[in-house]
C-alpha cells in the first residue's frame, strides 16, 4: 500500500503552460525510488508538489490515505517529509553535526561517519567543506529524520560516480532497514540501477514506453 501518492496531479503556470498532466503514481515504504526524465519534463515540479512545497493545480497529493492539503502544506513538510536539495540548504554558522542534530535526537556522529566524513569535518563549520562534503551533511541530515519520507533532488550530483554509488546504497539501506519510503529525482544511470522502482516522465506525463 502507499504512503504517498499523486492522483491526476496537474500543475501549470498562470494557468498556460502544463508541467505536469494528470500523473498518478504511488510509493511505498520500504522502497527506493527513482525519477528519470530529460531536463525540463517536471520532475523535480513533482517532487516539490509530493513534499508540499507548492500546491497542484488539479488532483492531489495523499499521505498515509489523507490529502496533504487538509492539515495543511506545512505540517505535511515539517512531519511526513524529508528534504535533501541540491543546493543543500545547510545552516551555515553551524557545524556538520549541528546541522544534523536540529533534525533527530540521535548521536549525529555515526551517520556522518557513515557517509564518509571524519569526527574533525562533523567539528568544522559547513562553509569549510567542498561541495560533495556538504552534499553528504545534507543526506546525514535528511537519514537522520524521524521523517517517513524522504525527497531527494539529484542527490550525487556533486559527487562523483563511485562516490554516488555508495551514497545510493545508503539510501537503498535506509528505505529497507528502516522502512522509509526514498524518490530520487536522478540523471545517474548508476543511481537509478539502485531503486527497486523507476518513474519516467516526459512532457509531464508517467512514460510508459
Amino acid at each position: 500500500m502507499s504512503i504517498l501518492e499523486a492522483r491526476n496531479a496537474a500543475y501549470s503556470y498562470d494557468g498556460k503552460k502544463a508541467v505536469l498532466k494528470n500523473v498518478t503514481v504511488g510509493f511505498e515504504s520500504g522502497k527506493i525510488y527513482a525519477i528519470l526524465g530529460p531536463s525540463g519534463c517536471g520532475k523535480t515540479t513533482l517532487l516539490s508538489l509530493l513534499g508540499g512545497l507548492d500546491s497542484p493545480t488539479g488532483g492531489q497529493i495523499i499521505f498515509d490515505g489523507e490529502d496533504i492539503s487538509k492539515r495543511g502544506l506545512a505540517f505535511h513538510r515539517k512531519n511526513n517529509v524529508a528534504f535533501i536539495f541540491q543546493n543543500y540548504n545547510l545552516i551555515d554558522y553551524m557545524t556538520p553535526a549541528e546541522n544534523v542534530a536540529l533534525t533527530s535526537k540521535k548521536p549525529p556522529l555515526p551517520i556522518l561517519e557513515r557517509l564518509g566524513l571524519t569526527r574533525e569535518e562533523a567539528k568544522r563549520n559547513v562553509l569549510r567543506l567542498s561541495g560533495g562534503q556538504q552534499q553528504r551533511v545534507a543526506i546525514a541530515r535528511a537519514l537522520a529524520s524521524s521523517a517517513r519520507v524522504i525527497l531527494a533532488d539529484e542527490p550525487t550530483g556533486n559527487l562523483d560516480e563511485d562516490t554516488a554509488e555508495e551514497i545510493a546504497d545508503v539510501l537503498r539501506d535506509c528505505a529497507r532497514k528502516l522502512n522509509k519510503c526514498v524518490v530520487i529525482v536522478t540523471h545517474s544511470d548508476k543511481v537509478a540501477k539502485r531503486a527497486d522502482e523507476t518513474v519516467r516522465l516526459k512532457r509531464g506525463e508517467i512514460y510508459r514506453g
